[in-house]
């Protein structure tokens, strides 16, 4: 979705957030229904009952009544369709909303005349009930938008995005592949030799985040200095988000216009970055160092990248089989693990190739993502198709 900078008027944004109370406050009221139900007991009301529960709600509490009936409604039906992902298993049982975080919401039935445009960098957007509210243009809005999702930050910044999905990124048709190895020194590094980092936070920028943790672990619980010290931190944080979004953004479309096929590890990334700490029976070893690598691991958008990907090139991404890729020669295929003699240095003791460690790897991702599209309609460019796979000589 495209999402935009809104810029509300300090009236403005106090009835944004009124909204998002109203949200937060329906939201919680059903997430109490379904959890007071056990085995015995009636059913939890369903969508029907509960927007009917919500006009009797409106009718004894002008609090609530003061909102817009349209966003509470959604709200309902957004639970609604939370609890149907929980139940597909596609998705995690919805929670309880908290002041300040995942603050938001939908509108839904947006006419045409609902959008317009002011100037060159500036747009307008109707919400209801609070009027004109005017937002950054700074990019195309596609036409056909037919709802947009209002939402603040922990820093306090507003956005609207508009749910209209944007047509695939066409590739250069050449045949041409590219392996792409995700590391935490190096966060892409491609068949082609080339090798891309991430934009994060900068020298000074994680003194100064370091220093404001040490003063918010000083800091009195519900003080205004920790909360002021808190800001601060959001701040630093939000915009080490937005670099390594742009960061993604960026790289995902290159790669979608410069390749017809992009071969990456098929990673289980969530359960890479799960703790180390164990159970206190059985506690962990190298929890710290355990914790580091999870940060570098989720700070270089390894699963970002991928789901951008194949948002912008399905059909053309191919997830191959990790294992043996950054040990296996890509010159000779031989597997031993004694040839990465570093973190960068790669050389082969059988053949004496020698490479940059994470090059050699994106080449080994790229070669098991040639034989993988050879063998569903053709070799891909520059790929014999004729050649067989290397055999592992210490697979097995």
């Amino acid at each position: 979705m495209s999402r935009f900078r809104l810029q509300p008027t300090p009236a403005q944004e106090r009835a944004l957030l009124e909204y998002c109370a109203h949200v937060r406050f329906v939201w919680n009221l059903a997430v109490e229904q379904h959890a007071h139900w056990r085995p015995g007991r009636k059913s939890v009301p369903g969508l029907t009952e509960q927007c009917r529960q919500l006009t009797e709600a409106r009718a004894v509490n002008p609090w609530l009544a003061a909102g817009s009936v349209i966003v509470q409604q959604q709200a309902l039906k957004d639970f609604s369709q939370a609890m149907a992902n929980f139940f597909g298993r596609t998705h995690r049982r919805p929670t309880w909303r908290r002041r300040g975080r995942a603050e938001g919401f939908r509108i839904v039935a947006v006419k045409p005349g609902d959008l317009r445009r002011v100037s060159r960098k500036v747009g307008e957007v109707r919400v209801p009930k609070v009027g004109w509210v005017r937002f950054r243009w700074s990019r195309a809005v596609a036409d056909g938008v037919k709802s947009y999702r209002v939402t603040r930050d922990r820093v306090g910044r507003w956005h609207v995005a508009f749910a209209l999905v944007p047509d695939a990124i066409a590739g250069p048709g050449t045949g041409a592949v590219v392996g792409v190895d995700r590391g935490v020194v190096v966060s892409a590094a491609l068949s082609t030799g080339e090798l891309l980092n991430a934009s994060m936070l900068r020298g000074p920028e994680k003194a100064r985040l370091l220093r404001l943790q040490r003063r918010l672990a000083r800091a009195q619980r519900g003080s205004n200095r920790r909360g002021k010290v808190k800001t601060a931190i959001a701040r630093l944080k939000a915009r080490e988000t937005d670099r390594r979004k742009d960061w993604v953004e960026k790289t995902s479309t290159r790669l979608a216009r410069e390749f017809d096929v992009v071969a990456v590890e098929n990673l289980k990334i969530s359960n890479m970055t799960r703790s180390a700490k164990g159970t206190r029976e059985t506690p962990g070893r190298g929890v710290r160092q355990k914790a580091g690598l999870n940060r570098g691991i989720l700070a270089n958008g390894w699963g970002r990248l991928v789901t951008r990907l194949e948002q912008k090139a399905p059909g053309r991404v191919v997830k191959v089989d990790p294992r043996f890729t950054s040990q296996r020669c890509s010159a000779c295929g031989v597997v031993d693990r004694e040839a990465r003699e570093s973190q960068a240095a790669f050389r082969c003791r059988s053949c004496g190739f020698a490479c940059n460690a994470d090059v050699n790897a994106a080449l080994n991702i790229r070669l098991a993502a040639g034989h993988a599209v050879t063998a569903r309609g053709g070799p891909p460019s520059g790929e014999p198709a004729n050649r067989e796979p290397q055999r592992d000589p210490l697979a097995g």
